[in-house]
């Protein structure tokens, strides 16, 4: 018989497992970066979490062992209609500017789109300029804007016969008032991040199914409906969400303007009355309690998407 009429014999060949250094080399390459995100922000959460349980005052800052009150921190809060008047106004201040926040940006990313292309990278570099205007410098230019004696808002307005503005204290005279220039501040200074980042999605989107689109009769609305928004939808989503989790903490917009003659109490919203329960009354311990409602607020306001994330699988 020969070697051609032989049958061949299957061998079974185990596969080679990778050596250990290779399999090793993820988690190496890993470590430093988990090891300074525990540091970094593993240990300053974890400390406040323990100090929301704890009588932690000016005391305590000076090595005077903490008094554990379990849940007194948070019980203190929770039976404070203060709180709940803080709570609501800035869910409230956060959602209004978030929203318009986001319209505006959309507008005028859609807007850019169909600039010629002087418009448009005039426009890139004017969001751009505001962008990277320090915040500080920012805000002072709006607080001469709306200065009592001096503001060119007061001016304008009464210049054209509201002559009830003139002298007017935006930012003192009422609540609704400052949240008003504060609203305007913060929406000024948020739209252009999300404004580029939405438009470098709308560059993305393939021109042939809004050719496609167009051939079959759909308007410009229909194509914003049917084609534009479902392919930018998750770039949107993910900066409405930053953007909600920014505007709740808000804090140097506000502290600010309180500092420039606002009605502080009136005023607060819960990053600026997180600041005034720790540094300025010293209560550290309640002050922790406020910023762990706070992440939990924040993990609930935001759980739709992450969920979403959960169910796309980009979240493993």
């Amino acid at each position: 018989m020969s070697v051609l009429d032989a049958s061949p014999v299957a061998h079974h060949v185990r596969p080679r497992r990778s050596p250990l250094s290779a399999r090793l080399a993820p988690v190496l390459l890993l470590a430093p970066a988990v090891v300074l995100v525990l540091v970094a922000l593993g240990y300053p959460m974890a400390r406040q979490l323990v100090m929301s349980f704890q009588e932690f005052g000016l005391a305590q800052q000076f090595g005077q062992t903490a008094e554990w009150v379990g849940l007194g921190n948070y019980r203190q809060i929770v039976t404070d209609p203060y709180f709940w008047s803080v709570f609501a106004k800035s869910v409230a201040f956060c959602l209004w500017t978030a929203g318009w926040t986001m319209l505006g940006a959309i507008s005028i990313a859609l807007l850019m789109r169909e600039a010629s292309a002087i418009a448009r990278t005039t426009m890139n570099i004017a969001l751009v300029v505001v962008w990277a205007m320090p915040l500080i410098a920012s805000l002072t230019v709006w607080q001469w804007l709306v200065d009592a004696n001096f503001g060119l808002l007061n001016h304008v307005l009464a210049a054209i016969g509201l002559r009830g503005f003139s002298g007017y204290s935006w930012l003192a005279a009422s609540p609704w008032t400052f949240y008003l220039v504060a609203s305007a501040v913060i929406v000024w200074a948020s739209m252009p991040l999300a404004t580029i980042t939405i438009y470098a999605a709308l560059s993305q989107v393939d021109d042939a199914q809004l050719e496609a689109a167009q051939l079959d009769g759909a308007g410009y609305l229909g194509r914003l409906r049917n084609v534009i928004f479902p392919a930018i939808m998750p770039v949107v989503s993910l900066i409405g969400v930053l953007q909600v989790i920014w505007d709740l903490r808000v804090f140097t917009h506000i502290h600010v303007l309180q500092q420039s003659g606002g009605i502080t109490q009136q005023t607060n919203l819960l990053g600026t009355y997180v600041y005034q329960v720790g540094i300025s009354q010293g209560d550290y311990g309640t002050a922790s309690a406020l910023a762990m409602i706070i992440l939990l607020l924040t993990l609930v306001m935001t759980a739709k998407y992450l969920q979403m994330l959960w169910t796309q699988g980009d979240i493993r």
